[in-house]
Order: structure tokens, then sequence, then C-alpha cells
């Protein structure tokens, strides 16, 4: 019995070890992976968000406001991919993820069956992005501050 408890412990180490060792780097290329992929399909007008962009911003033409919006978000994606960029892509996130929840405000008739909890699958796509926040925040967090660097 002692022996089965001391092998869990040891695998139990190892594993959260591995995780300290690689979940941050996981973390900041699956952001990158997803925002080089949501852009593109924005810039090739294939994204799903498309008509939701279209109605939220409506005071912009959305032949240009999407595509432009899509190379902004292929930007923070590259950003977050190269380490030495990431800095400027947490920037490029920061001033883009505000917009991402202006559906809420302008459209909650396109995002609520019943306002405020019963979201619908647009109302869950913005929403989500709270996790993407998260996510920049715990990359951002672990970043060498500029003032300690040689």
């Amino acid at each position: 019995m002692f022996s089965k408890i001391h092998f869990i412990k040891k695998i139990d180490v190892r594993l959260i070890n591995l995780f300290n060792n690689l979940s941050m780097q996981a973390l900041r290329v699956s952001l990158g992976i997803i925002f080089v992929w949501f852009g593109a399909l924005k810039v090739f007008a294939e994204s799903p968000a498309n008509d939701l962009i279209t109605k939220t911003i409506y005071w912009f033409n959305p032949d240009i406001f999407i595509p432009v919006l899509g190379v902004w978000e292929m930007a923070i994606g590259v950003c977050l991919l190269i380490p030495t960029l990431i800095r400027a892509g947490l920037f490029l996130l920061a001033l883009q993820m505000p917009g991402t929840f202006l559906p809420l405000i302008l459209l909650p008739e396109v995002c609520f069956t019943t306002f405020p909890f019963d979201l619908t699958l647009e109302g869950q796509y913005i929403v989500k992005n709270l996790v993407l926040i998260g996510a920049a925040m715990a990359v951002g967090g672990k970043l060498t501050p500029l003032a300690n660097k040689k």
C-alpha cells in the first residue's frame, strides 16, 4: 500500500513540474493560433462572426472593417507566437478586446434569450473572450519586466 501511494505522489510531482514547464508556452502559442485563425477567417470573409460584426459596427463599411479587424487579429496572433513581440501582441489585444463585448450592449436581443443569464450561441461566443483575456493576463504576468532586463 505504501509503495502505491509513494508512486502516485511521485507521478503527481512529475506531472505538476511538467505542467509548470510547459503551460505558459502552450497558453501563449494556443492564443497566437486562435488569433491568427480567427483573423484569417475574417480576412477571407469566412468568419461566422461577420454578420454579428456587421450588425454591431453598423457605422463602418463591413467590406473594409472586417478584413482590417482580421489583419489586426492576425497581427495579435503573430506577435504572441514570436517571443520578442509578446508585449506588442498583448497591447494590440488589449485595444481590440473591449470591442468584442459591444454586441452585449448594442445587440442584447442577439446575445441573450433572457437577459442577463440565458446566452445565445452568439452571446456564448462573446463571453468566452473572458477566458482569452485571462490567458493573455497570465502570459503577460510571466514576462520579465523591462526594468529587470540588461
